[in-house]
């Protein structure tokens, strides 16, 4: 369902009448269901041109996002991976950080991978002291939870909502959940953590987990989704997909 005030004309992409939660019209009531959603890019840092692909994969129409006047006419918004600091000061510089604070209030559904997670966690471990997050997802976030650059792994994680087997995984400097609030939904964890998972000096495993249950790398909590991972690198729009349902919901 789209968020707020919509731009006019043809941004907000062809719509069908659907049955459903209906709104007044020269006597009927209809609703509009979003066939193929505008899904925006925010293109400040990161990753931009991997989830333009694998959203247009999922069947949205993607546009990247660079300016507070192009929010309106979206029908949702990827926060991309890259590094999260860079982006969070990039976001002000731009005038995006308040606007889209607001918008992610009003319900404008988001999907933020790796340190798109960071960006809507409302607290987060290991930030620097001048590091702040759009928030949304009632979640505690460690930044760089997997360890550094060199490591970054591939692995394949099993997620609810996404049928057809394990959702190939690649973490790079990956963060992880560390607890996540009762209306927040984890749909995906680490295997048994063992070797090829290193943990963070000092990390608490997520309230009610142990380390064999593994680290939480995929939450939804409402029109908000996020990973650890970035599954836009891997050739699998699965994770894609699944958005662009949430967006149509």
């Amino acid at each position: 369902m789209p968020y707020g005030t919509r731009g006019p004309g043809p941004a907000a992409g062809p719509r069908a009448p659907s049955s459903g939660t209906p709104a007044p019209r020269g006597g009927r009531r209809v609703r509009w269901a979003i066939v193929k959603p505008v899904i925006g890019v925010l293109a400040l840092q990161g990753d931009v041109r991997e989830h333009v692909a694998a959203l247009e994969v999922a069947g949205a129409r993607a546009v990247t996002v660079r300016r507070p006047t192009e929010l309106a006419a979206l029908d949702g918004l990827v926060l991309p991976g890259g590094e999260s600091t860079t982006i969070d000061k990039l976001l002000r510089i731009f005038e995006l950080f308040d606007p889209l604070r607001a918008a992610i209030a009003a319900g404008l559904p988001v999907y933020g991978s790796c340190a798109g997670m960071i960006l809507l966690a409302d607290r987060v471990l290991g930030a620097t002291h001048d590091q702040q997050t759009l928030g949304g997802l009632d979640v505690t976030v460690r930044r760089n939870a997997f360890g550094r650059q060199v490591d970054s792994f591939e692995s394949s994680v099993e997620m609810t909502g996404v049928p057809g087997g394990p959702v190939p995984a690649a973490f790079i400097r990956a963060p992880w959940v560390e607890q996540a609030g009762p209306g927040v939904q984890v749909l995906a964890r680490t295997r048994h953590r063992g070797a090829s998972v290193p943990a963070a000096p000092g990390a608490v495993p997520a309230a009610g987990a142990g380390e064999d249950a593994g680290r939480i790398v995929a939450v939804r909590q409402g029109t908000l989704l996020a990973t650890s991972f970035h599954p836009e690198i891997t050739g699998d729009a699965r994770v894609h997909e699944l958005f662009v349902a949430i967006v149509k919901e």
